[in-house]
């Protein structure tokens, strides 16, 4: 859910995910609804026109349960990029 929002277009690559947990089933029905929070941000030193975003993000379900958390870090082109598409 937090990829067209937050790095679809100007994500270079994914570094990882961490601090996953499922902490309650997810049914057939239910319906899912995510929160990212944008935890850090760095400019990467090998790439200056690049820079690396940490979030994390929580999915809950309907009763408002969460059922689904994490933490993602990824590369993504900054505006000066020449390829980023804002």
């Amino acid at each position: 859910q937090s990829v067209p929002q937050l790095s679809q277009g100007t994500i270079v690559a994914n570094l990882g995910f961490s601090e996953i947990s499922f902490p309650k089933p997810m049914h057939h029905g239910d319906t899912l609804y995510g929160e990212t929070v944008v935890l850090e941000t760095r400019e990467s030193k090998s790439r200056p026109n690049e820079g690396i975003v940490t979030i994390r993000t929580v999915g809950r379900n309907q009763r408002e349960e969460i059922v689904c958390e994490f933490e993602r870090s990824f590369l993504v082109m900054k505006r000066s990029h020449p390829r980023a598409k804002y």
